[in-house]
């Protein structure tokens, strides 16, 4: 009776199929994540080296405008916004990021796309800092009560000057220079 209540040894074989069923699973995995990756980064190389290949050229700039947070990546930002605004394009040159409509006295309002924070401390004037906050690189999340807010560590800053008012942040928000146009905030250069 032993020998029925006793199972089979298991050989060394037997154990290896599903290992290795294992280990093949894994590797196509892992290979499908690094192609992935490889095929995400290819139009962003790109696109990088379009822009110093041809010096900016009218396709390289499309692509690389998407991708970098510089003046025509902004430009870039402000298209999805309306079409309205591109119809009535700045005469300076600056990308629009809204409506006056959109800043409230006494606060402001968070332009993402375009990583700028444009508030009105007082009727009718408009005061532009960056919405990067300075402690660490996190997005501005909003304006309230009178002050930019970073919600990921409670950093609060004047809506006037961009100076730090409470929180972990040490540096004030960089100035961005903005304007009204027909009745749009313009970033301007």
């Amino acid at each position: 009776m032993s020998d029925d209540t006793m199972a089979p040894p298991t050989t060394p074989q037997q154990a290896n199929p599903a290992a290795d069923g294992l280990r093949d699973r894994r590797t196509v995995l892992r290979c499908a994540a690094m192609a992935a990756l490889v095929g995400a980064s290819a139009p962003i190389l790109a696109a990088c080296g379009g822009d110093d290949a041809a010096g900016g050229g009218t396709t390289p700039s499309a692509s690389g405008s998407s991708s970098a947070p510089s003046a025509s990546g902004s430009a870039s930002s402000s298209a999805p916004s309306s079409s309205a605004p591109s119809s009535s394009a700045p005469a300076g040159g600056g990308s629009v990021l809204g409506p006056v409509s959109d800043v409230p006295v006494g606060g402001g309002k968070v332009f993402t796309d375009a990583k700028v924070v444009v508030t009105q401390p007082t009727a009718g004037q408009y005061k532009g800092f960056s919405a990067v906050c300075t402690h660490q690189g996190n997005p501005i999340g909003s304006v309230e009560n009178g002050q930019i807010v970073c919600p990921f560590h409670q950093s609060h800053f004047s809506i006037t000057d961009g100076s730090p008012v409470s929180g972990p942040a040490q540096t004030a928000l960089p100035a961005v220079n903005v304007k009204v146009e027909g009745g749009n905030i313009v970033e301007s250069a």
